[in-house]
This record gives C-alpha cells, sequence and structure tokens, in this order.
C-alpha cells in the first residue's frame, strides 16, 4: 500500500463518481493509494532467497538496515507520493521497494527465529493481505506476530506536514471521523503496536531510519534489531511460505513447489501488470488514453483466467499456490470497490461462472476466510480520500453470499 499527502490533493486531475459529494463541491483525484511493487525478476543469479519471477528487480540483493538513533536524518525526509510514480502519457510506473532484506536459514542477519518478527499490515490493502494469508496457512500464528491499522486515514504528524496515512487504534477507542469530521468508523479489528508503541507506520519507518519516505504496508519487522526487514509482499510471501517452516504448525504445505515454479512465474508475468496492479492503473490514469488501455489490458486478462479456469482447478493445477493467492486478494475487492472506485465497470466477476466459483473456494478455506474483512476494506477507500467522499458515506452494495456452494470439488485439471 503507498499512501498519499493530502498536500497533492488538489494538484491532481478531476476524478468525478457518483458518491455522496455535494455537487458544487470541486473533486480533486486525491490520493489513491498505489501499492507496494511486485516487480519481476526473471533472472537466477541472486543467491539470497529462491530465484524466480516473484523476485523484485528492486530487491535483487539489497539489504537496508538503519539503526533506530537516526532521527535528525529522518526528520529531514519528505513524504513521497503517487505523482513520484505518473509518467508524461499518465500512465502509473511503480518504483522499486525500498527494504528489501531477507529472512533465511542460515542467514547471520536475519535467521527465522519465533517471537523475533513482528508484521505491520493493513485488512484494506490486498498487498499485505496476501501476507496475512501465507502467514495463517503455514500456521505461523504463534512465531510472528501481527498489527493491525485502522483503515482510515489521519494525519501523522499534523504538527509538521498535511501526510495522511496508516494510524493504529485500540478495538476499545472512539470511533474515527474522515478529515473532514464526518462519518464514524470503529476501531473495530484494529490491534495496536505492541512492539514499538507506534501511533503510525510512519513512525515505525523513521525508528527504523527510512530516508525513501514512502510509509507502506505490510511491513516486517526485526524486534531484535529494531528495523524493518521488508516491505515487498511478494518476497515476505516466499519468506513465510519456506523460511520459517522450522517453526511452522504446517511446513509440509509448500505454496511454491518447485515443480510448478515455472508455471506459477509465467502466470504472475502477466497477472501481477494486467490485474493486480491493472486495477490501480486504471484508477491512477491522468489521461483517457492511459485509462483504456489499462482498462482493456485488465479485462482482456480476466476473460484469459476465466478460460483457465474453466480447465483447471487452479492456476497452475489441481493444487492451489501463491499465484492463486495473489489473483485472490484482486478478485475479492473487485466487485465491492474497484468497480465503482476505480472505473473497472465492464463486467463484476460473479459475472465470470468459474472465476466466481474459484472465488468462493478459496474464500471459504478455513485458513483464509477470517483474512477477509470487508468493513475494513470498504472503510478505507471511501473514508480515507475526503476530497472524492467529503461525507465519508459507505455504500451498502449488493449482497453477495459467498458461502454458497461452489462447483470446483469435482473440477478435473485438463
Amino acid at each position: 500500500t503507498r499512501e498519499e499527502s493530502s498536500y497533492f490533493m488538489n494538484k491532481l486531475p478531476l476524478f468525478c463518481f457518483a458518491l455522496s459529494v455535494p455537487f458544487q463541491t470541486s473533486l480533486a483525484f486525491s490520493s489513491i493509494k498505489p501499492f507496494a511493487l511486485s516487480g519481476l525478476r526473471a533472472s537466477a543469479t541472486r543467491n539470497i532467497g529462491p530465484p524466480s519471477l516473484f523476485k523484485p528487480v528492486a530487491c535483487a540483493r539489497q539489504q537496508r538496515t538503519f539503526s533506530a538513533f537516526k532521527m535528525s536524518e529522518v526528520n529531514k525526509v519528505r513524504p513521497r507520493t503517487t505523482l513520484d510514480e505518473m509518467d508524461e502519457s499518465g500512465e502509473l510506473k511503480r518504483k522499486k521497494a525500498a527494504w528489501c532484506n531477507w529472512v533465511e536459514p542460515g542467514s547471520e542477519s536475519f535467521p527465522p527465529e519465533k517471537d523475533r518478527y513482528h508484521l505491520y499490515i493493513s485488512y484494506a490493502c490486498p498487498w499485505a493481505h496476501r501476507c496475512l494469508i501465507l502467514l495463517k496457512m503455514k500456521g505461523l500464528e504463534d512465531a510472528i506476530g501481527v498489527s493491525v491499522v485502522h483503515p482510515t486515514w489521519q494525519r501523522t504528524k499534523p504538527e509538521e506536514d498535511e501526510h495522511i496515512g496508516w494510524m493504529f487504534r485500540d478495538p476499545s477507542d472512539p470511533p474515527v471521523s474522515n478529515l473532514n469530521g464526518h462519518g464514524s468508523f470503529p476501531c473495530t479489528y484494529c490491534i495496536p503496536d505492541t512492539v514499538n508503541n507506534a501511533k503510525s507506520i510512519r513512525e515505525l519507518y523513521e525508528i527504523a531510519g527510512d530516508k525513501e519516505g514512502k510509509y507502506t504496508v505490510p511491513v516486517l519487522w526485526d524486534k531484535k534489531k529494531k528495523t524493518i526487514v521488508s516491505n515487498e509482499s511478494s518476497d515476505i510471501i516466499l519468506m513465510f511460505n519456506s523460511a520459517f517452516n522450522s517453526i511452522a504448525k504446517n511446513p509440509d504445505l509448500d505454496l511454491y513447489p518447485e515443480d510448478l515454479r515455472k508455471e506459477i512465474d509465467e502466470v504472475n508475468s502477466w497477472i501481477y501488470p494486467r490485474i493486480n496492479d491493472g486495477v490501480y492503473r486504471c484508477g491512477f490514469a491522468q489521461k483517457q488514453d492511459a485509462y483504456e488501455k489499462a482498462f482493456d489490458a485488465l479485462f482482456e486478462s480476466l476473460d484469459r483466467v476465466e478460460e483457465i479456469l474453466s480447465k483447471k482447478r487452479y492456476l497452475v493445477g489441481d493444487r492451489i499456490t501463491v499465484a492463486d493467492i495473489r489473483l485472490f486478494v484482486t478478485l475479492i475487492r473487485f466487485d465491492p470497490v474497484y468497480v465503482v472506485y476505480f472505473k473497472t465497470d465492464q463486467s463484476r466477476i460473479d459475472d465470470y461462472p468459474n472465476m466466481f466459483n474459484y472465488m468462493k473456494e478459496i474464500y471459504q478455506m478455513p485458513a483464509i476466510k477470517p483474512t477477509v474483512i470487508f468493513p475494513h476494506i470498504k472503510t478505507h477507500y471511501l473514508s480515507s480520500h475526503p476530497k472524492l467522499n467529503y461525507y465519508g458515506i459507505i455504500p451498502k452494495g449488493r449482497k453477495v453470499n459467498l458461502d454458497t456452494p461452489h462447483n470446483r470439488d469435482n473440477m478435473t485439471s485438463t
């Protein structure tokens, strides 16, 4: 998740859609969040972590560890925004993730140890969501702690600048309003930071001595070194899949098996840019041509997924893999949020029979269903951008029962 500074709200192009905003109000395309780069790496030369397309170029062999005592330097960092990731054609171009260390057996810097690491997430963020899913599926709940931010962005340092971002709350705290003072968004499901007692995700980055200024989730934190291990979700899910097997409850579950890696990487090579990131390329587009290009690529790729799932139970065969988890977190948000918010309105996921049943099957898995918190998902998008939804009204939406039987049990890959 990339967080935005409200300083830029009035400098962005008009972003119009029918929410609960007064007709007279001028809407600026505010801080619709970009998310952590899930870039692709084809080279197998890296010897830190498993080689694959899931290894971002941005993180290749990069080790960053800052002392917690560099606050004088941190205070000079200006929060970066999505405007830094737009090219002249109006398209979103992802920047590299800044923290790309690796936990792996035998590592002197970051060895897998119980109670050493902590995961910071937002239930609203798909990139953070897939990390939580891997943690749950591998049975790492007792080995790695989790903190969950409130879905509504707030001023992180109102006395210093206008940056808005992720804030921690306790479930017993009173409801939060949006920056216009409207709405009442409860702190249900929030889990405060008991490791650093931070009030915001920004504060974590500053403790670690961050110099990039993009205060994003997920964050994998090293409690011993008091620093960020990684904020790249593509890396974190692979670490959770294999690096912690010695302390995982489900060490034999392999969501990135050696014999399927080539297929997984190939599928991700087009699902990431066209679907996972594709919805954001639609939502962030600042020119009509850029929007239509992303829109067409998105729905061409959804058609391609539907065709694959008409012949296979999962994306690469008869077993679930990280490829399915990466796709699922986008599909589950598509109808309730992206169709309206990112203007991806050609079709809904439940218009695709194979994909809809596939999504229901994954949603109903015992380790996954508890990680899908729709109130946080909807509240974040509709309450964190006050220029777009002035009064913070959350649409009720259609009632879709995701617990109805799916038809994937009898599916045989052909």
